[in-house]
C-alpha cells in the first residue's frame, strides 16, 4: 500500500478461523492457528502466470530460510492436496490464517494476490508476498496488537475512510485489537512487514509507520520462536 488513504484497495484482509469471505478481517501469532514446527505446509496454485508464480515462491520462501521459521513450503503439491491454494484472479490481496486453510473446501483458494502482475516491481511483489505468507503462518495485523497499542484519533480515521468504508468495517479493520488470551504478541513493531502505514494525522501523539517492504529483526525473532524445533 503506498498510502494509507488513496490506496485503501491494497489493504489486505485476513480471514480468522474460516470466517466469513473476503473483506473479512484481522505482529502476533493467532494461536488456534498455528501450524506444528517442523511441519510440512504443501501450496499450489490455482492460475496465474509462470514466472510470476517462481517469483511468488522465491518471495515466500524467506520465512522458512535458516533460523527463520522450522517450517517446509511442497510447491510442488497437487492442486487437491494442498493446504495453501494461491491465486491472482480475485479482488485484493488476501489470506487465511494459519491452519484455517484446512477448513477451506477443496478447490477454492485461500491466499490471493489479485494486483500482482508480471510486471509488478521486485519490491512490490516481496512485500505483498511476505505480508500475505506471514498471514498463512499465523500472523495477524501489527497494529491491532493491545501491546505499546496505537493511540488513535478516530475521527480523523473516519473523515479520511468514509464514505469508501463503513463504520464498521473500519471499527473491525483498524481499531479492533487482538485478544491476549488468544494469540502469542510482542509489543508493537513499527518496521514489521505485517504492519500498514499510519498517517501522523491518524493519531493522537504522532505516531506514524512508513511502508514496509523486508522482514523486520522482531519479525525474523518471533517467527523463530514461535515455530522453533
Amino acid at each position: 500500500m503506498a498510502g494509507a488513504v488513496e490506496n485503501l484497495d491494497q489493504w489486505c484482509f485476513a480471514w480468522f478461523e474460516a470466517g466469513q469471505a473476503v473483506g473479512a478481517d484481522r505482529a502476533g501469532l493467532w494461536l488456534a492457528s498455528r501450524w506444528p514446527p517442523g511441519a510440512q505446509i504443501k501450496i499450489a496454485f490455482l492460475d496465474g502466470d509462470p514466472g510470476l508464480q517462481a517469483r511468488v515462491e522465491a518471495a515466500a520462501r524467506l520465512w522458512t530460510q535458516p533460523g527463520h521459521a522450522n517450517l517446509f513450503f511442497d510447491f510442488s503439491a497437487a492442486k487437491e492436496k494442498a493446504h495453501i491454494r494461491i491465486s491472482f484472479a480475485q479482488e485484493g490481496s488476501w489470506s487465511v490464517l494459519g491452519t484455517t486453510c484446512r477448513r477451506i473446501p477443496a478447490g477454492e483458494p485461500t491466499m490471493n494476490f489479485g494486483w500482482l502482475k508480471p510486471e509488478s516491481t521486485d519490491a512490490e511483489l516481496e512485500r505483498v508476498v511476505l505480508h500475505e505468507f506471514g498471514h498463512a503462518l499465523g500472523l495477524v495485523h501489527e497494529h491491532q496488537l493491545p501491546l505499546g497499542g496505537i493511540q488513535w484519533n478516530k475521527q480523523a480515521v473516519y473523515d479520511d475512510l468514509e464514505p469508501r468504508w463503513s463504520r464498521e468495517k473500519i471499527e473491525r479493520n483498524v481499531f479492533a485489537t487482538i485478544d491476549p488470551t488468544e494469540a502469542a504478541i510482542t509489543r508493537l513493531d513499527p518496521s514489521s512487514i505485517m504492519m500498514y502505514p499510519i498517517k501522523k494525522g491518524w493519531t493522537e501523539n504522532g505516531f506514524s509507520t512508513r511502508l514496509n517492504t523486508k522482514l523486520s529483526a522482531t519479525d525474523v525473532a518471533f517467527i523463530r520462536a514461535m515455530y522453533s524445533a
